[in-house]
């Protein structure tokens, strides 16, 4: 006869818990009869955790069915407006912030405009301000954001320092996570640009089912992120994918074959160049077709390199390039294919400027779901309404 102790006893209902929770975390509304089927679980325990979780705010109750012989049914379902998200992208041309719900549907998004080079102190003042519209235009408060997730440029520690950063002034050194957990009690998540946008491919993108992605975020400055068997990919110090550090790589270089095109008007600024030049590249110009060819050949180097270390089943493209794929697809297959021992698949995003933020929203869902999952923890704090 097996005795079960205290500690035991508390384990197992947290384990019951998180069984009751995956069985109807992705599903609509569901009688308990079936919820206990689905989680193999008796009628009876399956009623002591709902209560549990109905308080706790993850689960809400809806009205019982009706038109049906005996007794109407209870039904239930996740409560995907009970908590929410929000996701953040801090460009150097650009501060977004996005809201949305327990499943991940986008309720609310605000973008401002940022020069690249203005300091630390006014760029997080303005994300701030940006963060603050987004939730306001939710209505949402801080205290029912369940978790908040941050992408910046540079490398990233996992507490939400940013180690290094070329691409933004006075950013190297930076405890971003600490600067931004003010007004909030749930875990403020840094992580790099590159990486969350291969979650975001992954999640909603070009890269859906596939297990190893390598992820190009390409502008006016180059990076990667890499998923493999679907997880990102980080590296021991936050580095992986950070091959545009090697100066024998063609990245550093790549940008500048599209901001010295001749025709690009006076003033254009370094983030407009891409577009300009792809455009004049498309109606056929010799000087613009010329420009993207040298651009495809810089960036193929160090795609190759990547793609001979990971092997991916995947190479997506996205950034500032990725609305002229019509125009850089071909030559970059040309350039690329030469390199490779096995050519990978190639596909351009469809995601543009909303590749970071949408990863940040799909990183902050992850992170709720591994504490609503963790059977080593106790069940999170309930969700404010």
């Amino acid at each position: 006869m097996v005795t079960i102790r205290g500690g035991d006893t508390s384990r197992l209902r947290r384990i019951n818990l998180v069984a009751t929770l995956r069985a109807l975390r992705d599903q609509g509304p569901i009688g308990l009869t079936d919820l206990a089927k689905r989680a193999r679980l008796s009628r009876p325990t399956v009623e002591s955790l709902v209560e549990e979780l109905l308080a706790a705010g993850w689960l809400k109750e809806l009205p019982p069915e009706t038109g049906q012989m005996g007794r109407p049914a209870r039904l239930v379902a996740f409560h995907t407006t009970g908590g929410h998200v929000l996701g953040v992208d801090i460009g150097s041309y650009s501060v977004r912030a996005t809201v949305a719900d327990l499943n991940g549907n986008v309720v609310s998004a605000h973008a401002e405009r940022v020069s690249a080079t203005c300091g630390r102190a006014e760029r997080l003042a303005l994300t701030r301000s940006t963060m603050e519209s987004a939730l306001k235009a939710a209505g949402v408060t801080p205290p029912q954001v369940a978790a908040v997730c941050v992408g910046t440029t540079g490398v990233v520690t996992g507490a939400g320092v940013v180690k290094l950063s070329v691409g933004l002034p006075e950013w190297t050194g930076l405890d971003l996570a600490g600067e931004l957990r003010g007004r909030f009690d749930c875990p403020v998540l840094v992580e790099n640009d590159c990486n969350l946008a291969a979650l975001a491919e992954g999640w909603s993108g070009q890269a859906q089912d596939v297990a190893d992605l390598v992820f190009v975020l390409s502008g006016v400055r180059t990076g990667a992120g890499i998923l493999i068997d679907g997880r990102l990919h980080r590296g021991r110090h936050g580095s992986a994918g950070e091959i545009g550090a090697l100066p024998l790589i063609g990245w550093h270089r790549a940008p500048s074959h599209l901001t010295a095109y001749q025709g690009l008007p006076a003033g254009t600024q370094p983030e407009e160049a891409a577009a300009i030049v792809f455009a004049q590249a498309r109606t056929g110009d010799p000087a613009a077709r010329w420009a993207v060819e040298q651009y495809a050949h810089d960036l193929a180097e160090g795609i190759a390199a990547l793609v001979l270390t990971v092997d991916p089943d995947l190479v997506v493209v996205g950034g500032g390039v990725s609305r002229s794929g019509d125009v850089l697809l071909e030559p970059l297959r040309r350039h690329l294919d030469p390199l490779c021992l096995e050519p990978p698949a190639l596909a351009i995003s469809t995601l543009a400027d909303q590749a970071v933020v949408l990863g940040a929203v799909r990183h902050a869902l992850n992170h709720v779901d591994a504490r609503l999952y963790d059977i080593d923890a106790p069940l999170p704090r309930p969700v404010s309404h």
